[in-house]
């Protein structure tokens, strides 16, 4: 082997590694990490939303789920080293009823949240996809309930319930109303792209209508369901606490509504608790902007018109 055969141009290494080709899972990091970079808003929506996972996880460490309990401790302590959070005017720990507290809250949020996209996803996309008879009467009776308060009809269907209230039972009462919204924003989404090229093609290999549906119009409209689904979740989180903070959640639990409520029953404020009621503020003002962060961050994931390379 001669001396030309071995030598290797080493003045320009920029030059080698643009000759090598890229592979489709380097491709696919790139343009994820060019997607996260002008994305500020999810990132930092994720960052908020991590940090509340954090302190769960660390609080969990250091508390125990009988901390959490009525007359656990003497009532009404400030912080201090023994409770990192004080103690309430029922002598729990607050930093355990935050951490118990917390999951629970997101739960109704997740429960109410995945039923009320998987209803609203199947009557917009049969809806829309159809038209008809059926469109005619999920539009309307769409618009016709969204004129209605939703807090009020929430309220009658809590006080209608018999029996004790649970965290469940209040995730599938929020979940009666949380299809409106999704089945709008989604409907009017299928109205586009069923006369989009691809589907019309599909008509014409002969794919029936729920083929279509499946397998060409929801794989295209999944990130629009997960955005919607985001949005879904922090509205379902905002209606229970409005519910519990009214004296109609379950009253066992240490949500973070249910802990806004007891923090109204004995006038924390006015007594000057401020660590009674300030980290369920907290906790709660950080979950609302992380979800709404993250929501804004996938629209252009979800968003043809602003979606570039992802």
């Amino acid at each position: 082997m001669t001396e030309m055969d071995v030598t290797i141009n080493s003045s320009n290494p920029q030059a080698l590694l643009e000759r090598k080709p890229t592979s489709p899972r380097a491709k696919r990091m790139r343009n994820f990490a060019l997607y996260l970079r002008r994305n500020p808003s999810l990132i930092t929506g994720t960052i908020l939303l991590l940090l509340i996972a954090i302190f769960v996880i660390i609080g969990a460490a250091v508390t125990q789920p009988e901390d959490a309990r009525p007359l656990a401790f003497r009532p009404s302590q400030a912080p201090s080293a023994e409770h990192w959070l004080g103690t309430d005017r029922l002598g729990k720990d607050i930093l355990a009823v935050m951490v118990e507290g917390t999951p629970q809250t997101i739960r109704i949020g997740l429960i109410a949240g995945a039923i009320g996209v998987a209803i609203g996803t199947i009557l917009a996309f049969f809806s829309g996809y159809y038209g008809g008879i059926f469109d005619t009467v999920v539009r309307s009776t769409v618009d016709i309930l969204r004129t209605i308060p939703a807090l009020i009809v929430l309220v009658i269907i809590a006080i209608s319930v018999p029996g004790e209230m649970s965290v469940e039972m209040m995730a599938l009462i929020i979940a009666a109303l949380s299809w409106l919204g999704p089945t709008r924003v989604l409907r009017s989404q299928v109205l586009v792209i069923r006369q989009q090229n691809y589907v019309e093609l599909a008509r014409f290999t002969g794919m029936s209508g729920p083929e279509i549906i499946v397998r060409e119009m929801m794989p295209n409209l999944a990130p629009f369901i997960v955005a919607t689904f985001v949005s879904a979740v922090s509205g379902a989180v905002l209606a229970s606490i409005g519910l519990e903070a009214l004296g109609l959640g379950p009253f066992e639990a240490n949500t973070l509504g249910m802990t806004i409520y007891w923090n109204i029953w004995y006038a924390s404020l006015i007594n000057g608790w401020w660590w009674w009621w300030a980290p369920p503020i907290i906790i709660i003002l950080m979950l609302f902007v992380g979800l709404f962060l993250v929501s804004q961050g996938l629209d252009e994931w979800a968003n043809p018109r602003l979606r570039k390379s992802v």
